[in-house]
């Protein structure tokens, strides 16, 4: 236990010489990957540097030369690298980023697809068919989509700080099953089942954070699985899931939704919502609240027992004009006992659309589904790669709203300081302000477009990565001049 203390102690001290820059952050982030190569570790060392600076450029954009291409090539298809080798380092530093205390964490869990047009698509996998047409004779023409599924489980505060992933799993389809196919299958044990990653990843997020009593897990009504019920009980977690199986409660006969029905209001819960089109509005919530008893479905009854759990209904009054109505049923091993305790759980689950972000910058910021690797083996390992750059991408945008008065080294070398505050001087009245994270973050931000209006909302992750490609390359040309007039 010694041994491991000073080894972490170690690793802080090492970690907080250099925070900031690319360098710096990357130093830290990957310092407990291990690859048995140590070429392979300095190879993937250089890599996230390199995809870091080009963030959304292709691999040989970013390697620059001919020799770097074909070494970050050779290395996404070495049989010796694989995601767990990848995410190795950064699981371990998101453990180290738990707050200290007591308090819970969430891990949101999610899916989301990846697709790929190739031609030799048996090499990458299928992830969706679709009906495109029918023929003259009347008979359906499929249509498949090639790509790699991901399943991934994030951990962030219950202030929305993202901590870090601590779980992913990678797979594709190698054929579609037929109506009949698909009946048996549903009667199939889930470790038979796509569903099993569920259970994996609740398994491996709580392995790996090491404190299971703290952890909450939040899933979507893909996630209303009894197996991941029982399964948090008896690792000693906690979970916070939509419903959308209607089970029996209390034995029967009236099952959850018409028990919470019976339940009187327990109160009003008013939030601002903004639309697809951007227009703001508040909504108000109806809460209810009850603790059922459910039993485990027919056929699990020997392997898991009944569970006593809360149920929380929230509700919107009246009928929305462009959007679906809000209508939650939580699910939660957590004693619910009043209205603020049912409040911060439907603010919790709120908090689920964390990690559909986290999967937008994947896309839209890193372009994952514009790379152009041949096979599902070395797609995954530069999605794995592109995972701890979206990761830090959120990281910047949301410590700027959680810990807007923390230090800018945090963030920023001396260097970048300095090219920021050139390059994006401060408003004549903002006069001897607190040199604040939130200010070098704005500036940032500004680099890749944010405007910075009194009214403007705080920046987003795509102006922040827009700023960090040009704060690379500025950083890049101060250098070079540097050299050039011989300062």
């Amino acid at each position: 236990m010694r041994q491991q203390q000073k080894h972490l102690e170690s690793k802080k001290e090492r970690g907080t010489q250099q925070l900031g820059g690319t360098a710096g952050w990357i130093d830290q982030e990957l310092l407990e990957s291990e690859f048995r190569d140590v070429r392979l570790g300095k190879r993937f060392r250089r890599l996230v540097e390199q995809l870091a600076e080009g963030m959304g450029k292709s691999i040989p954009w970013a390697c620059q030369d001919w020799a770097n291409t074909k070494a970050a090539y050779r290395f996404f298809s070495n049989a010796g690298v694989n995601e767990e080798k990848i995410l190795a380092g950064h699981f371990q530093s998101t453990r180290e980023r738990l707050p200290a205390g007591e308090s819970l964490i969430l891990v949101l869990h999610d899916t989301t697809e990846f697709s790929y047009k190739r031609e030799d698509q048996a090499a990458i996998g299928l992830i969706s068919k679709a009906t495109m047409r029918k023929d003259q004779q009347g008979q359906s023409i499929f249509f498949t989509t090639c790509g790699i599924c991901m399943h991934s489980s994030l951990a962030v505060t219950t202030a929305g700080l993202p901590l870090g992933l601590t779980a992913v799993k990678f797979w594709s389809r190698k054929q579609f099953k037929g109506l009949p196919q698909r009946r048996k299958a549903h009667a199939a044990p889930i470790e038979e089942k796509e569903s099993i990653r569920w259970l994996e990843n609740l398994r491996d997020s709580t392995q790996r954070l090491g404190q299971a009593e703290r952890c909450v897990h939040v899933g979507d009504q893909e996630s209303d699985i009894y197996d991941l019920f029982a399964v948090a009980e008896q690792l000693g977690t906690h979970f916070l899931v939509r419903t959308r199986a209607d089970r029996l409660a209390d034995g029967g006969p009236e099952t959850v939704a018409e028990k919470i029905r019976q339940t009187p209001r327990r109160g009003l819960y008013r939030i601002s919502l903004r639309d697809q089109q951007g227009q703001v509005s508040e909504v108000v919530l109806e809460i209810r609240y009850r603790r059922l008893r459910i039993q485990s479905p027919q056929g699990k009854k020997k392997r898991y027992p009944a569970l006593t759990v809360s149920v929380i209904e929230a509700r919107e009054q009246g009928t929305p004009r462009g959007r679906d109505k809000i209508d939650w049923k939580l699910i939660t091993d957590l004693p619910v006992s009043s209205r603020p305790a049912a409040i911060e759980k439907v603010q919790w689950y709120a908090l689920r659309w964390k990690i559909e972000t986290f999967h937008k910058i994947l896309k839209s910021g890193c372009k994952a589904e514009e790379a152009k690797l041949r096979t599902a083996a070395r797609l995954v390992n530069l999605l794995a790669v592109l995972c701890i750059l979206s990761w830090r991408v959120f990281w910047l945008t949301m410590i700027n709203r959680t810990n807007p008065d923390g230090h800018p080294e945090l963030v920023f070398t001396a260097l970048e300081l300095q090219v920021l505050d050139r390059l994006v001087p401060d408003k004549p009245h903002a006069g001897g302000r607190k040199r604040s994270l939130a200010r070098y973050l704005t500036k940032l931000a500004q680099l890749g477009g944010y405007l910075a209006r009194n009214s403007d909302s705080p920046p987003g992750n795509m102006v922040i990565w827009r700023g960090l490609s040009r704060l690379v390359d500025l950083e890049l040309g101060v250098m070079i001049g540097a050299q050039l007039v011989g300062n």
